[in-house]
């Protein structure tokens, strides 16, 4: 989910990143411990965010998360966000690169004090794929997978909807979609977990990531 962020930020021609920087990493940083959510590795748990179960993912960067949070002590969200998104999107471009879905353009001026890179669009079908599932939750009726609730989510609360190539009404209208997915999903707590067909133990984990973002970037939600 964290690279899903990367992209949907990453313009697919210039390979420069979209909008709030801070925003991208702290989602990001939101995105991994999701994804450890969705697989029973962490939980939310007096306030702070545990490992309820170390056993490796299979995926790099999401196990890399998950052996920090079971060595440390607990933390609360807010804090797991500040510490894991300083580098983590250094670390995601470089394994999207090593998998060819991106190519790293150095531009690093000659005299090599100021260093540029682009990291444009080589294979497309992450991307495409990911975009696809955001455009029928922002359309469709019935409610989107977890997953993409969760990731639609995340992108309303660090107001990432200009990434998705939209302006104007059709931007606002957009925003108060993807929240409204949120409330649905039972994540932001206008919804009962029991009346929600996600986990109580994942939408409680995303609830209080969505919280975190949001004080951290000092968006509150509006209203719907």
């Amino acid at each position: 989910m964290a690279e899903e962020l990367l992209l949907l930020a990453y313009d697919d021609e210039s390979g420069r990143a979209i909008g709030s920087r801070i925003g991208l990493d702290l989602a990001m940083a939101a995105g991994v411990l999701v994804e450890l959510a969705l697989e029973g590795r962490i939980v939310y748990v007096d306030k702070t965010i545990i490992a309820r179960d170390a056993t490796p993912t299979g995926v790099a960067i999401v196990d890399e998360v998950l052996s920090r949070v079971a060595a440390d002590s607990p933390h609360t969200p807010d804090s797991w966000l500040q510490r894991l998104r300083h580098g983590l999107r250094d670390r995601a471009l470089a394994d999207l690169c090593a998998r060819g879905v991106l190519c790293d353009v150095d531009e690093t001026t000659m005299n090599g004090f100021v260093h540029l890179h682009r990291y444009p669009t080589v294979d497309p079908t992450v991307e495409v794929e990911m975009r696809a599932r955001l455009t029928r939750a922002l359309t469709a009726d019935e409610a989107p997978d977890v997953r993409t609730a969760a990731l639609a989510t995340l992108v309303a609360a660090a107001r990432m909807e200009p990434t998705l190539g939209l302006s104007g009404d059709e931007l606002v209208a957009a925003h108060k979609r993807l929240e409204r997915i949120g409330d649905e999903a039972g994540f932001t707590g206008s919804v009962s977990m029991e009346a929600s067909t996600v986990r109580p133990s994942v939408a409680l984990v995303i609830g209080v990531l969505v919280k975190a973002i949001q004080t951290a970037l000092g968006t509150p939600r509006t209203a719907s």
